[in-house]
This record gives C-alpha cells, sequence and structure tokens, in this order.
C-alpha cells in the first residue's frame, strides 16, 4: 500500500514537471486513449491521474467527468491529466474530453461518501417549546404508537414536521430555528390561519409546486391544505384513514395512502378521487421520482413497491417480498424490516426511513437506507440495527426509531428521530 502510494506521489510530481515542459499540442486526427488513473477509490477533494495518450497541455479544452459530474482540472500534457473530484460526485468510470473527442476507462472510480449525522432541532425530552436547536422540543413519542412521520423541505430550505404529540406543524428554518407554522399544543378538528386552526391525529405531510402544504389527518380522515401564509382548509375528505401524503411534482396532484384499507388514492382534482393501488400490507410513504413513476413503501409487505406512471403497473423496487430483515444488496436480494418514511432526491435516488414499529424500539432496522434510482441497489446511508443517540460519521451514527425523512438537492437531508424526539440532519458529501 505504501509503495503504490510512492508511486502515485512520484507520478504526480513528473506530471508536473513534464506539464511545464511539454509544448507539444493535441492532434486532432489521431485517437485519444486512456490506459487508467489512479487511485481507483476516494470521495471529495481526492486528486486522480489519469494516463493515456493525446491529450493536451491546454486545461481549457479539457474536460473530464464521473458520473456525469465535471471534476476540476489542475494541469495536463499529452500523457496525463491531473483532476480533483468534486463533491457527491458518484461512482463510474472516468471520461475524457478533448476537442469533440471522447475517451472512457475500462474500470470504475469509487467513490466514497461521508455522511455527517447531527442533532438540528430538538433536545431529547418530550414536550412543547419553540427556540433554536436543542433549545426547542417537540413531542414525537408522547404516546408510544404515535407514528407521525411527516417532514418536507420548501424551496427556501425551511422545513416543515407534523409534531403529532402536540397537535400542531412545526418550521424549521435553516439556522434551526423552530416556530410553530399551524395548530397549537391543543387536539381539535378546526380550519383557520396559522394557531387558530386545530389537528386531531398528524401524521404525514407533502408541499406542492406552489409552497402549498398537504397534511393527512387519520383522526378526523381529512386531507388539509395549508397556504405557505399559513391558512389552514379542509381540502378532501378521505376514504378511511389518510396516514401518508404526498405530492407527484410532474402534475401537482395529491396522493395519498390508507393504511387500514391497503389502497393508495389519486386526487387529480379537489373533490374527486381515483384508486391507484389495493392490497399493500400497510402503505407508509409515498415519493415520486421526476418521470412520474410512484414509490410506495410497504410496511407489512417488506418492500418499496414502484407504479408506473399513468398505467399504475406494480412491480417490486427493492427488498425481499414478506421477509423481514437487515441487508444490504441489489434490489429484491435486499431487506427491509417495517419501513416507513420516503424521500426521492434530485437524481431519483430513495432515501427510507427504517423503523415504523408502533414504539420505534423492537426492530432490526434503526437507519436510513439509500436504494439507487437507476438499479435499485440498497445501501446503508446512516445509521444501523443499533438502537441509540450518536452523532456521527455514515453507520457509526444512530437513531432510535427514524420514522420520516426528507431531503433536498443538495445532499442535506431531515430524519424525524422519534424515540429521541430529535430532528437530525444528515449532510452527505
Amino acid at each position: 500500500m505504501l509503495k503504490a502510494f510512492t508511486r502515485y506521489i512520484l507520478a504526480a510530481t513528473l506530471f508536473m514537471t513534464a506539464c511545464k515542459k511539454d509544448e507539444a499540442a493535441h492532434e486532432s486526427g489521431v485517437p485519444m486513449t486512456l490506459s487508467g488513473f489512479i487511485p481507483a477509490t476516494g470521495g471529495h477533494g481526492t486528486s486522480i491521474l489519469i494516463n493515456g495518450s493525446n491529450f493536451s497541455y491546454d486545461t481549457s479544452e479539457v474536460e473530464v467527468t464521473i458520473n456525469g459530474k465535471k471534476l476540476a482540472i489542475i494541469g495536463s500534457n499529452l500523457n496525463q491529466i491531473m483532476a480533483v473530484v468534486p463533491k457527491r460526485c458518484g461512482s463510474g468510470k472516468v471520461i475524457v474530453k478533448i476537442a469533440g473527442k471522447e475517451v472512457m476507462s475500462g474500470g470504475e472510480f469509487n467513490y466514497i461518501f461521508s455522511r455527517t449525522v447531527t442533532t438540528f432541532a430538538g433536545n431529547g425530552t418530550a414536550g412543547y417549546a419553540n427556540g433554536k436547536g436543542e433549545d426547542a422540543m417537540f413531542n414525537f413519542n408522547g404516546v408510544d404508537w404515535y407514528r407521525g412521520g411527516g417532514i418536507a423541505i420548501d424551496k427556501a430550505g425551511n422545513v416543515y414536521v407534523t409534531d403529532v404529540g402536540n397537535y400542531c406543524i412545526r418550521k424549521i428554518d435553516p439556522s434551526g430555528m423552530v416556530t410553530t407554522f399551524a395548530g397549537t399544543n391543543s387536539q381539535g378538528d378546526a380550519d383557520g390561519t396559522g394557531q387558530q386552526a386545530r389537528f386531531n391525529l398528524l401524521y404525514g405531510l407533502a408541499i406542492d409546486n406552489d409552497g402549498n402544504i398537504f397534511t393527512a389527518d387519520p383522526g378526523t380522515w381529512k386531507i388539509k391544505k395549508v397556504t405557505p401564509q399559513g391558512v389552514v382548509s379542509t381540502w378532501h375528505s378521505a376514504s378511511s384513514d389518510p396516514w401518508h401524503v404526498g405530492v407527484n411534482k410532474l402534475t401537482n396532484e395529491v396522493f395519498y395512502s390508507c393504511t387500514g384499507l391497503g389502497s393508495v388514492y389519486r386526487i387529480p382534482a379537489q373533490g374527486t378521487q381515483e384508486t391507484v393501488a389495493t392490497g399493500i400490507t400497510y402503505p407508509a410513504g409515498l415519493g415520486f421520482d421526476s418521470k412520474g413513476n410512484l414509490f410506495v413503501v410497504s410496511s407489512g409487505n417488506q418492500v418499496i413497491y414502484k407504479f408506473v406512471k399513468d398505467t399504475w403497473a406494480k412491480s417490486i423496487f427493492a427488498g425481499t417480498e414478506n421477509v423481514a430483515g437487515y441487508a444490504n444488496g441489489l434490489a429484491t436480494a435486499a431487506k427491509f424490516a417495517n419501513a416507513w418514511g420516503l424521500a426521492v432526491d434530485g437524481e431519483d435516488n430513495l432515501l427510507v426511513a427504517g423503523n415504523g414499529t408502533w414504539n420505534g424500539v423492537d426492530n432490526a432496522d434503526q437507519s436510513i437506507r439509500f436504494i439507487d434510482g437507476k438499479t435499485g441497489a440498497v445501501s446503508t446511508y446512516a445509521g444501523s440495527s443499533t438502537y441509540g443517540y450518536m452523532n456521527a460519521l455514515n453507520e457509526s451514527a444512530s437513531f432510535r426509531g427514524p420514522l420520516g425523512v426528507a431531503t433536498d438537492d443538495n445532499g442535506i437531508s431531515y430524519v424525524i428521530d422519534k424515540n429521541n424526539n430529535r430532528i437530525r440532519k444528515i449532510v452527505s458529501e
């Protein structure tokens, strides 16, 4: 290992020297070659040395990408290129483009993500208090069967959370300041503005393209709409107790699931609905990819189902149907254990909150799982099978009943950590 690293440093030194001496030019009529690169594994900030022929000493005409992400070019000559891997690059083949020509590596660069878990808001005590960071309090587990996993992020980076035990929607700004956005810590069922409104049992939550919030209230069988100004109105009467809600950003249509009926419904317009799916055991989190395909967590069937846009043809996207466990792997070789919340990122990858059990304690999975949107391959994003509270990197972090998850397009995710009564933040780089 040390010898390989020494050779890499020596090659980089010789490369930089060659860059200064090389005065030859890229030959447009001659093919490029790419014989290899080192190192083969790394994270953001890793410098890779690419070897080949007919490159260019002019860095302005050199483009290097991995997984479609551009690398910063440090220097180049006819036979070597030194480039720096960007954040959140992902794994993939190295591609060099010069003067309209392209050459691809035989092997893949293996990108290692670093995922840092911290506490964003809440202090571990069930209660009701606004404030910044750990000065705030939530009530996610005041009654042990609460499963309010509603969490979403607006375009400004504000996080909205269904605080089920306080019967209200909390807003957390990017600095971690927690306020009460709608409802108050008094149970009821009333439309109104801000804290004049009342909710009965807040579970699911989603935001549409216009910044409107939709909530699922299984206590009243209602879907409620909350405008960006905090005006709450009853928007739809559900077929049964709605637990989860989602928005298809392509059409701005609202979907919801009824856990008791095992069904998912589409609301094409206010006052109407159609059945999308039936026969799902405990349908939980809903999410959509950029093509409008629907993904549903089946907490009872132990899988994530995919429903093709418009036809709603059903298939298993990830997980082993009706077999609970905690195992990563390719698509249907992986195992989930009573998964609950779901989020889809800007590259159509899925994040799954692993524990939807009634008390959040006795479960094989206490993590956030990652599902590759192209292959269905499942890996652990943060946390593990260990029940606890630890801010740390990757699988060294721990949760106590991760119920809900939301993610933005910049590698930042937020988790409702039920039995820690906290909102956790995960930064992926």
